[in-house]
């Protein structure tokens, strides 16, 4: 396809495109190598704000991908990197894990309970009625309102879990103020990611398995989009939307560029 063969930059979205249940997807460690060996510059993005970029690095690994540390670029990252640019050595009194925390304090942050610049909501297992309690009394004395990202709900083994986007509905609703959501589908994640590998949106695809989340934003940032079918999205689910991707494929491994043909050279008799 003519367009895909001028992007020189990818994004791609993690769980659904490159792994399913903390297993490869067939084709993602391949186009990974693919990437490195044609010095192609590359982001896997998440809206996971629970882990630091180590951790997903760990774990990744533990699936069979190579990806290092800075190759990935999660909504806790992005929410850092936009605090900074607003409010450079501000402070936050932050509700979430590991990848959120670290993510302020490299940026600069100082968290606090006390008079906050910004209430930050991420990602976390062990939502605390005490904390939330705290987050809406802030907001309503006047700190800002941010969420990393929008997910109402996780996965589990059991079944779907509460996530960021009802915690936020939930303090919305106490205080009547609504969050600045950073990540997905915020094309401001996208943005971020050009960023930080100094890439630019006429030359970059971003390969995604949500219409609702990955297609929509990477339209909206200008970038080459690429549905593969292998998490939540079907036939059925695509119709839904006014919009398409530039391309629906089966998976990632669809993106593989074909192995030269060898031949062999037969010296005349």
């Amino acid at each position: 396809m003519q367009k895909r063969a001028e992007v020189e930059c990818w994004l791609t979205d993690m769980d659904g495109v490159l792994v399913h249940e903390n297993r490869a997807i067939p084709g993602a460690a391949e186009l990974l190598e693919q990437w490195r060996n044609e010095g192609k510059p590359y982001l896997v993005l998440t809206n996971n704000s629970i882990f630091t970029p180590r951790d997903l690095s760990a774990r990744l690994r533990s699936s069979g991908l190579d990806v290092p540390e800075d190759r990935i670029w999660t909504s806790a990252l992005a929410t850092a990197a936009f605090l900074k640019s607003q409010k450079p050595g501000g402070t936050a009194f932050v509700i979430g894990e590991a990848g959120i925390t670290t993510a302020l304090h490299e940026a600069g942050f100082i968290m606090t309970e006390t008079n906050p610049d910004y209430v930050v909501v991420g990602e976390t297992r062990n939502y605390s009625f005490e904390a939330i309690t705290k987050a809406i009394r802030l907001i309503s004395g006047g700190a800002k309102f941010i969420s990393t990202n929008p997910d109402a709900t996780g996965p589990s083994r059991e079944g779907p879990l509460p996530a960021t986007g009802a915690i936020t509905a939930l303090i919305t609703k106490a205080t009547g103020f609504e969050p600045y959501v950073v990540g997905k589908p915020n094309p401001m994640m996208f943005r971020s990611a050009l960023n930080k590998i100094g890439a630019h949106s006429e030359n970059t695809g971003m390969i995604g398995d949500r219409m609702d989340t990955d297609i929509v934003a990477g339209i909206e940032a200008g970038l080459h989009t690429v549905l593969v079918l292998t998490g939540i999205s079907d036939d059925e689910e695509i119709g839904r939307y006014p919009f398409r991707p530039d391309e629906i494929l089966n998976s990632v491994k669809d993106l593989l560029s074909p192995a030269p043909i060898e031949t062999e050279n037969f010296e005349e008799l």
